[in-house]
């Protein structure tokens, strides 16, 4: 239990040291990975169920050979598709933004360091070095978002490309 205070404490003085941007990455960063842990949830959990519905309607039909099956199976692999694609554009939207908050989050702290030289004259060192650490801190939080995410978002797309293929290969024109 003193694990989950001391972790918590850690976090937020981490969140203290990096400004206000980094509530932001994390509110991104939980929303990116709300939308991964839901497609890896659809696939280990409905997407089955889903492929074996459109096979079922595939192989109740008589006629497979018409122009007219072969536009219901390219509807039916173009809906099926759509399931599966569901919100990884949104994912990579969120791998996208990460590291430009970042950049958000260096240039505000960085704009605090200038302000202080301003004040101060640049005799300050320590401050100076503070502010600048201030300012990496967003840096550093949004790639590391930017880059978990990445690997998350090219596997969950390298599978919905092989479940589109496969279910493809299923739904056979005769």
């Amino acid at each position: 239990m003193f694990f989950f205070y001391d972790a918590a404490d850690a976090l937020f003085e981490f969140m203290q040291k990096g400004g206000d941007v980094l509530y932001l990455i994390g509110l991104l960063a939980f929303l990116m990975w709300f939308l991964i842990f839901e497609r890896l949830w659809y696939f280990n959990f409905n997407h089955q169920s889903t492929i074996d519905v459109v096979v079922q309607d595939w192989s109740k039909r008589s006629d497979k050979k018409s122009w007219n099956s072969k536009a219901i199976r390219e509807m039916l692999i173009s809906q099926t598709s759509s399931k599966i694609n569901l919100n990884l554009t949104l994912i990579k939207l969120c791998v996208g933004v990460a590291p430009l908050l970042g950049l958000f989050g260096t240039i505000t702290g960085m704009m605090e360091v200038f302000h202080l030289l301003a004040i101060t004259g640049g005799g300050d060192a320590k401050a100076m070095a503070g502010g600048v650490s201030r300012s990496t801190i967003p840096a550093m939080a949004g790639l590391s978002v930017a880059i978990t995410g990445t690997f998350a978002s090219t596997f969950l797309r390298n599978k919905s490309n092989r479940e589109v293929e496969l279910l493809s290969e299923h739904l056979v024109s005769e």
